[in-house]
């Protein structure tokens, strides 16, 4: 009789424990997308380019052959306002704000911008970027 009482108790507990852990997760992609956003709109492109993840920013002063804080500006990247919205997998997001789309991924010490300035490309096709990782 114990056993049952056990199990469901083990199981609430875990459907509970796992019902936030997603939320956490969408909140922390969300405020990265939504600060690297504000940090293009009012040009801070030195916070900008700290919410870049790593390769991300070294592909970019790669391609551009100079350093992230002057190459941002050059990829007119489009400027997300309004609503958004994220679809969080594991430790990978995607994030639409407005008409811009983010892919972002969680690193130990938090939400990097993988990927900005996405669209996609239709049907089964990914989405083509504007500022990339390697």
């Amino acid at each position: 009789m114990r056993i049952p009482v056990l199990f469901g108790a083990l199981t609430a507990v875990v459907v509970l424990c796992a019902c936030g852990a997603p939320q956490a997760r969408q909140d922390g992609a969300s405020r990265a997308g939504r600060a690297f956003e504000e940090a293009l709109a009012s040009g801070a492109y030195g916070a900008a380019c700290a919410l870049l993840a790593p390769e991300s920013r070294e592909q970019l002063e790669e391609d551009e052959k100079r350093p992230c804080e002057r190459a941002l500006p050059s990829q007119d990247l489009p400027r997300g306002e309004g609503a958004s919205s994220v679809d969080v997998y594991g430790r990978q997001a995607l994030l639409q704000v407005g008409d811009e789309t983010l892919f972002l991924s969680q690193f130990d010490d938090g939400w990097r911008v993988t990927a900005a300035g996405c669209a996609p490309e239709g049907g089964d096709e990914p989405y083509r970027c504007a500022l990339k990782g390697a």
